[in-house]
């Protein structure tokens, strides 16, 4: 008898030791306020977030940073697995810092999020000789520059004034010979000033600003599967017409907006609602022409680093194999496998 009690005692601590072993493991991802990133945080307040995590049997822990670069640079400093980010940044930060990054999912590009506006100039050609307010070295800049190679003209032409995202908006209001460059929700209440004109915007160079989520390339299947499922799922509810509602009501509400507000920018905002699309835009040629036109453009503003000869410093990798760059030096991938797998239902 004492032996059967000694031996179920062996065998519940050994089962209690079993369990204490396979705790889910905690993944922490890192996310900024913008309108294609609020979908995140919907997907936490739903439960959907904790859904997929339980699935892969981990804990994604989501965090949102204030500060946008910040987040990135934590995401560079290994204090978080991924990230949401464009793809200037995710190019300029962690891959020319040597972080081994993968692009996990791509979101959404901005289709007239990003613009330039003035109070008075009608177009490219008169911003010869004028000040441009802008947060240098931003898809800002970057947008401008494609605006004006497009047009045939140089930065030189005109004078760039580094000006923070936080003053920008109310800076143009104020003064009305003021030219800007921005992004909404800046950039919506801006252009609603008397005597406001946008002269460019970004549904002119379409699928070349992305918002995407950026993970490590050493993060374990479990957390890449359990975040492309989670968000894929909520795009799904903002295709729903039962479930949509209430999502834009929150994320509206969590971002500060309205909801009239909210339904605006998501207008000029390019959602990869269906994971097949977001695998297909990944494959298309388009993708590597706006990548050269990014890294160009990085390098020529010393987004490089000193260490840097060429354009060819980093390597960006495509879901076909190519690299763009340097080929013993990748530290940029785009990878359709998982949206893939989400959109054949295989997650």
């Amino acid at each position: 008898m004492k032996k059967s009690i000694i031996a179920v005692i062996v065998l519940s601590m050994a089962f209690f030791s079993l369990s204490c072993g396979q705790q889910k493991k905690e993944y922490r991802i890192a996310w900024s306020h913008y309108t294609g990133w609020e979908p995140w945080e919907y997907a936490e307040h739903a439960g959907i977030l904790k859904k997929w995590g339980d699935k892969y049997n981990i804990t994604i822990k989501l965090e949102r940073i204030n500060d946008y670069i910040e987040s990135i640079n934590l995401y560079t400093a290994g204090k978080f697995q991924g990230c949401a980010m464009t793809n200037m940044d995710a190019l300029t930060i962690p891959a020319v810092g040597g972080v081994d990054s993968t692009v996990l999912i791509i979101g959404d590009y901005s289709n007239g999020n990003d613009g330039i506006i003035t109070r008075g100039e009608k177009s490219l050609k008169d911003l010869k000789g004028k000040k441009v307010m802008l947060v240098q070295l931003s898809v800002s800049h970057y947008l401008l520059s494609r605006a004006l190679d497009m047009n045939g003209m140089q930065e030189k032409e005109m004078t760039l004034i580094n000006t923070s995202d936080a003053e920008i908006g109310a800076i143009f209001k104020t003064q009305k010979d003021a030219i800007a460059v921005t992004w909404n929700p800046i950039l919506m209440n801006a252009v609603k000033t008397p005597g406001a004109t946008m002269i460019f915007d970004s549904s002119k160079i379409p699928g070349e600003i992305l918002d995407l989520m950026v993970v490590h390339s050493k993060a374990p299947d479990e957390l890449k599967k359990a975040l492309t499922g989670a968000w894929f799922e909520t795009m799904q509810a903002l295709e729903d017409k039962e479930k949509m509602k209430a999502a834009v009501e929150y994320m509206a509400a969590n971002s500060g907006a309205t909801y009239d507000e909210f339904i605006a920018q998501l207008k000029t905002t390019a959602m990869f609602y269906k994971a097949s699309d977001a695998a297909k835009f990944s494959k298309e040629e388009k993708l590597k022409k706006t990548m050269d036109y990014v890294r160009k453009f990085s390098f020529d503003k010393g987004l490089f680093g000193k260490a840097a000869a060429s354009a060819d410093y980093v390597g960006i990798e495509f879901p076909d194999g190519t690299v763009l760059g340097d080929k013993k030096n990748v530290k940029m991938r785009f990878d359709d496998k998982y949206m893939q797998m989400a959109a054949e239902g295989k997650l």
